[in-house]
């Protein structure tokens, strides 16, 4: 019997993986879309709107919010923290210690259960940094 929850194929979502995996920019819903139509251009932005929510849900993208409000998003699903620079917008990995110890530490407060955490800090990135002076 097949398992009615699993996700079907589609060249739509195999082209949105393509292009997320192919930068570190951590781009956002529109990015993607403009860059899908390269290769499917009769794709709507609301296909592509769709298919991250799933890939999202599925653990095989992570949804990043901006300052902006703007979502951006990142195949790397590996455990790891981001810093959104305030001044550009940039968004960039930082590959430190997220232990699971914090989410226990947060359920000895929380009256609940928690499942995980994302970390995002603010300040400035390099190029912003050297700029600054």
């Amino acid at each position: 019997m097949k398992n009615q929850n699993a996700t079907r194929y589609s060249k739509q979502r195999e082209c949105i993986l393509r292009v997320l995996g192919e930068t570190d920019t951590h781009p956002t819903a529109s990015y993607i879309y403009h860059r899908v139509r390269e290769e499917i251009p009769n794709v709507s932005l609301g296909t592509v709107y769709r298919n991250l929510a799933k890939l999202t849900e599925e653990g095989a993208v992570i949804k990043i919010f901006s300052d902006d409000t703007s979502e951006r998003y990142d195949a790397c699903t590996s455990p790891h923290c981001h810093v959104l620079c305030r001044r550009c917008g940039s968004v960039s990995d930082v590959f430190i210690d997220c232990s699971d110890a914090l989410d226990k530490e947060a359920e000895k407060v929380y009256d609940g259960k928690i499942s995980g955490h994302s970390i995002t800090f603010w300040g400035l990135c390099e190029k912003c940094s050297r700029d600054d002076g």
